[in-house]
């Protein structure tokens, strides 16, 4: 169940952060992702702590990610790891070609 939840919402178009709410690292790529303009419906903040199958969600996120951590953030199918890696990548500015690259900005 939780293989086939994260795969319906992981599209080659959009961006999705699976995340818990108090975590400091989901705040941070939930704000780094906060300064860009994405078209409707293309970021989708997926809060895992009210399902009953959190756990298997973490779980599958080691299997298909290397790490069981949240955030875990996928740009289109492609995990880019965490509230770190995302805050890296922003102040690089690699972040920004990578969301032009899928269609998910204005």
């Amino acid at each position: 169940m939780a293989q086939e939840f994260v795969k319906a919402h992981v599209k080659g178009d959009k961006v999705v952060l699976f995340m818990k709410p108090t975590c400091s690292y989901c705040i941070t790529a939930r704000d780094v992702m906060s300064k860009y303009k994405f078209k409707p419906g293309h970021l989708e903040l997926i809060d895992i702590t009210e399902r009953s199958d959190m756990g298997s969600l973490q779980d599958y996120f080691l299997e298909l990610t290397g790490a069981r951590t949240v955030p875990r953030v996928f740009i289109g199918e492609e995990c880019i790891g965490g509230g770190s890696d995302v805050a890296a990548l922003h102040k690089s500015g690699k972040l920004e070609g990578m969301l032009q690259s899928i269609g998910a900005l204005q």
